[in-house]
């Protein structure tokens, strides 16, 4: 199981001349099977290694898992969910306790999910459904997890969180989509068995990528974000 490399500065044509890139990314969960080619995910993920991090040291590794390894691992990860199996997460991802600002939040975002899909609040099993699709990477072609090998601290958390941003831009900017899948850390040693990652490697997220079913009503989620002067200030 080998990481990505690459020497790719830019994308061939990559001016931009506008935001749309911005403005039209969205996290999308169903995807068609339309494969994307090896060669476009690696210009795809050396472009996104061109983000910025702290003395260059480019922290955090992506694993593309496929065939027989990615079938096996999503039918683990889906039985150890339904079987209610606790991992302990290799790193907080959530402040706890919750504040309730940020609990807002949450809740408007799992209200514009459920209520693009047409679940209601109390379908536990409609729910569960959509949850469980996370561990199948919302069959997506291409099928990622993102780990951080050596003892880093929030800085290179920070640092590779712009790292998949720039992915996350840079497969936008080639009519690709992606979701980052948070709930692939719920079970660091279960992913870490699979993909021969080491134990000192920290299980970050996983994602998904490829191109986006038009017509699939969970890709039509809105989420909102909080205005400018909520997060903003000028001062002096």
């Amino acid at each position: 199981m080998g990481f990505f490399h690459g020497s790719v500065n830019c994308f061939d044509n990559c001016a931009v001349n506008d935001l749309d890139i911005f403005t039209q990314r969205r996290s999308v969960r169903a995807y068609l099977p339309t494969p994307v080619p090896d060669a476009l995910l690696s210009q795809i993920m050396a472009t996104a290694r061109l983000a910025p991090s702290g003395a260059n040291l480019q922290p955090g590794v992506f694993v593309a898992v496929r065939g027989a390894v990615r079938q096996q691992l999503s039918h683990d990860l889906v039985q150890a969910w339904r079987e209610g199996r606790q991992e302990t997460e290799d790193y907080d991802y959530f402040p706890k306790p919750m504040p309730m600002t940020l609990r807002r939040r949450q809740v408007a975002a799992a209200q514009a999910l459920y209520g693009a899909l047409g679940v209601a609040r109390d379908d536990r099993a409609g729910r569960d459904a959509q949850f469980e699709r996370n561990f199948r990477f919302f069959d997506a072609p291409v099928a990622l997890i993102v780990a951080m090998p050596h003892d880093f601290g929030a800085g290179g958390y920070m640092d590779l969180g712009m790292t998949l941003y720039g992915l996350m831009l840079a497969a936008q900017a080639k009519g690709l989509s992606t979701c980052a899948i948070g709930a692939m850390a719920s079970y660091p040693s279960l992913i870490r068995q699979h993909v021969g990652l080491d134990a000192e490697t920290k299980v970050v997220c996983g994602m998904a990528l490829g191109y986006a079913d038009p017509d699939a009503p969970v890709n039509q989620t809105q989420t909102m974000r909080c205005a400018l002067d909520e997060y903003f200030k000028v001062i002096g």
